[in-house]
């Protein structure tokens, strides 16, 4: 059984927190899941422009909480959901979920809590939590893949 690994992180402005994203994007491989957690305003679709650059997309980043689903692409393909809106997992069905956590992109998701029971078991987890321009970064690996990226990210401590 794989031990749970994490790392802690603070970021003083959005800036340093889309950097950690940036440097989060870079170790990312297809395949990979992140899970994000946080409140409004917590820095979720601000991390994710950072991976979306890590990833060299370049493509506007914005929530897609009213589509569910943006699509980008790139030499990975990044997959951002926005499940805030949904009651819970079983509202993933429609949109055909498997495809996107299982496939040759990154998929990356907010509100992650809504949707815990249908995580893959081999996902990164990142726990935003702000205080005005502060925040506090955790991520967590839940599995051999995601152990790696965390490994990578051990060179920033």
């Amino acid at each position: 059984m794989n031990q749970l690994k994490s790392l802690q992180f603070h970021t003083a402005s959005a800036k340093e927190t889309e950097a950690l994203g940036e440097a989060i994007g870079e170790l990312l491989v297809p395949g990979t899941v992140v899970a994000l957690y946080g409140n409004l305003g917590a820095g979720k679709t601000t991390i994710t422009r950072g991976m979306a650059r890590g990833l060299k997309i370049e493509d506007m980043i914005h929530s897609p909480t009213f589509n569910l689903l943006h699509e980008h692409k790139g030499l990975i393909p990044l997959y951002h959901f926005d499940v805030y809106r949904l009651t819970d997992s079983s509202d993933m069905e429609d949109l055909g979920y498997e495809e996107y956590f299982y496939s040759s992109g990154v998929t990356i998701i907010e509100w992650s809590e809504i949707i815990a029971d249908i995580l893959p078991p081999d996902h990164l987890e990142i726990h935003l939590n702000a205080d005005s321009d502060m925040r506090t970064i955790i991520i967590t690996s839940t599995g051999n893949k995601t152990d790696l990226i965390l490994r990578g990210l051990n060179n920033l401590q």
